[in-house]
């Protein structure tokens, strides 16, 4: 599907937030009572405010360091005022002279609700998967040749 098929146009929303480091703008799209299962540090984030603490960090670390965001595989499945989004979501790091740094890639998992017009995330998981014999979490999507 295509990226007019998700709700309000959460993607593009989503990649300009991050790429502009505009904490705000990227906090407008979740709902004030989300639940966030990130890949990184803590096992979830419970709520907006607890969010909006973990965003703060992530902007803050970045220093001159903007990240450009990239969904592929994007598939969304709309029932009135629900909705599920499933992507790959790829971050790389543009350094302060433009070039491109590191990135990673992750399984996203959305699910939205409409709340007076307007599509919040309300429940966000992210995973990459685990090598069982080293613990180590792949973060490059392996194409078949």
């Amino acid at each position: 599907m295509t990226h007019q098929d998700i709700p309000g146009s959460v993607v593009e929303q989503y990649a300009s937030a991050v790429l502009q480091k505009d904490a705000e703008a990227l906090l407008s799209l979740y709902d004030d009572e989300a639940r966030i299962f990130d890949l990184w540090s803590a096992w979830s984030y419970e709520g907006k405010a607890a969010w909006r603490v973990a965003i703060g960090e992530w902007f803050g670390s970045l220093g001159d360091e903007r990240v450009r965001v990239e969904f592929d595989d994007v598939l969304s499945i709309v029932a009135e005022d629900l909705a599920t989004v499933v992507a790959t979501i790829s971050y790389c790091e543009i350094g302060g002279d433009g070039t491109d740094g590191r990135s990673m890639e992750n399984r996203l998992t959305w699910v939205l609700r409409r709340l007076d017009g307007s599509w919040r995330i309300v429940h966000e998981h992210t995973s990459a998967p685990v090598d069982a014999e080293t613990g180590t979490a792949t973060l490059e999507r392996l194409h078949p040749e």
